[in-house]
């Protein structure tokens, strides 16, 4: 027997899918492309399950679409040692340095909530952003909170819909997932086939 909750959860996910921002998801698709045509870079910021998500999302596009991408998350050396030294807050900005972000790069921020300055949470995606508008890099990102940081500071961000304020983790992740899918699939991007 199925229970309340899966049913309810996938409802959700159906809600979710109905109401999220395509033509958002389809400008990311046309800013991704023109980022390559420069030979631009996709540094992939998230932190928690969003950092698994980043570290995927790089695989994905730089196999598929040929998208030179990083992600500071995926040396665990570095940024270990950077916390260690230097603090959390500045262990993406300081990397991103030392990566010599450019004005033709972008950041794309993975986070639930994206960040915020008064609550103290992802101070290092805060800082990396405040970084990037130096540099006048372009910021992208899939988010989970209108009002969160990185959503109100990005040229351009999907904001996954909140449908259930107990869910917006998860739901959020599992559309980070659904939509770089679709990006890294899309005829603008995608140059090469997966296996399957």
């Amino acid at each position: 027997m199925i229970t309340p909750h899966v049913d309810n959860f996938f409802q959700q996910v159906e809600s979710i899918a109905k109401k999220i921002d395509k033509d958002a998801i389809e400008k990311l698709a046309k800013n991704i492309s023109n980022i390559k045509k420069k030979s631009g870079r996709l540094f992939f910021l998230g932190v928690g399950g969003s950092a698994g998500n980043c570290s995927h999302a790089v695989n994905d596009f730089r196999k598929l679409c040929g998208v030179e991408s990083y992600a500071p998350t995926d040396n665990v050396s570095e940024l270990t040692a950077r916390i260690n030294d230097e603090g959390w807050d500045t262990s993406f900005s300081e990397w991103l340095k030392i990566s010599n972000l450019k004005k033709q790069d972008a950041l794309f921020i993975m986070s639930v909530g994206g960040g915020s300055i008064k609550k103290k949470v992802s101070i290092n995606l805060i800082n990396a952003i405040k970084y990037a508008k130096i540099k006048k890099s372009k910021v992208f990102g899939i988010v989970g909170k209108k009002n969160g940081y990185a959503r109100k500071n990005a040229d351009l961000s999907v904001l996954v819909p909140n449908v259930n304020d107990k869910l917006i983790t998860p739901h959020t992740e599992a559309f980070q997932a659904v939509v770089w899918h679709c990006l890294v699939s899309h005829p603008l991007l995608q140059i090469k086939k997966t296996k399957w």
